[in-house]
C-alpha cells in the first residue's frame, strides 16, 4: 500500500511540473491496454541497446544506462546491463535494429529473459536551453514475439533553473544572467543523463507491476495513460 501512495505522489508531482500532457488512455484500464502483458506475466526482462536514429552518437549509451532502474522498481528482474552489454558486443549483437523484427527466442535461451525491451530514439538534441527527445519503447515477448507494452514520449526539458532573485525587471534579469552562467558551466553529459532518466520514468510509470512488487496484479483496474505522451518539463 505504501508503494501505491509513493507512485501516486510521484504522479502528482510530475503533473505539476508538466504542461501537455499525460492523460488517460481512452477510458481503458491497464488490464485492457496491456492485456498481453498480464496474460504472459513476464518475470525477467532484458534491455537491448537503444536503436539510435539521430546524429547524437552518445544518445544510445546515455539512454541505455537509465532504463533498467525503472523496470526493476516496477517489480521485475532485470538482466544485468553490464553483463548483457559485454555479451552483445562479443556476439556482435550491439545493434538492436537487427533483432526488433526477428525471433527473440534466442534471448530467452541465452539470458533466461521472458521479455525484451527495445527503445528507439528518433530525436535527441539540445536546442538552446532545452533538450528535446522523441523516444519509443516496446516490450516484446521472447516466447510469442508479441508486443506486451508500448509507449512513446516526445519530451522537451527546459534546463533553465527556477530562481528567485527578487521582483521586477532587475530581479528577472539577474535570474536570467545567473541561469546563463550556471548553464554554461553545467556538464552537458549530466543534462542528457537527466533527460534520459526523466523520459524513462514517465514512460515506465504506466508499466504493470511485476512479480516482485507488492502490487503485483493489483493494478489491472487502474486507468492506463496515453500511449503517446507530449511533455514540456522544467528542470
Amino acid at each position: 500500500m505504501r508503494r501505491y501512495w509513493y507512485f501516486l505522489i510521484i504522479g502528482i508531482v510530475m503533473l505539476t511540473q508538466t504542461s501537455c500532457t499525460v492523460s488517460v488512455h481512452k477510458n481503458l484500464t491497464k488490464g485492457e491496454t496491456y492485456a498481453k502483458m498480464y496474460e504472459e506475466n513476464p518475470v525477467s526482462i532484458l534491455v537491448m541497446p537503444p536503436i539510435n536514429n539521430t546524429n547524437n552518437v552518445e544518445a544510445k549509451d546515455l539512454l541505455y544506462t537509465s532504463i533498467s532502474q525503472h523496470i526493476a522498481e516496477a517489480g521485475y528482474y532485470v538482466v544485468s546491463p553490464v553483463m548483457a552489454m559485454d555479451v552483445f558486443k562479443n556476439e556482435s549483437a550491439y545493434d538492436a535494429e537487427y533483432f526488433i523484427h526477428s525471433s527473440l527466442r534466442k534471448f530467452k535461451e541465452y539470458f533466461g529473459a521472458d521479455a525484451v525491451v527495445f527503445a528507439v530514439i528518433d530525436k535527441w538534441a539540445k536546442e538552446g536551453f532545452q533538450i528535446h527527445t522523441v523516444i519509443s519503447y516496446i516490450v516484446k515477448s521472447t516466447t510469442t514475439n508479441e508486443i506486451l507494452f508500448e509507449r512513446s514520449c516526445d519530451m522537451t526539458l527546459n534546463l533553465m533553473k527556477n530562481s528567485n532573485y527578487g521582483n521586477g525587471l532587475a530581479g528577472a534579469l539577474a535570474g536570467v544572467l545567473v541561469d546563463v552562467i550556471v548553464s554554461a558551466i553545467d556538464v552537458a553529459t549530466t543534462e542528457h543523463i537527466e533527460a534520459a532518466r526523466i523520459a524513462n520514468m514517465h514512460v515506465f510509470n504506466d508499466l504493470p507491476f511485476g512479480k516482485y512488487s507488492p502490487l503485483y496484479l493489483q493494478d489491472k483496474e487502474l486507468m492506463s495513460q496515453d500511449k503517446h505522451m507530449m511533455l514540456m518539463l522544467r528542470r
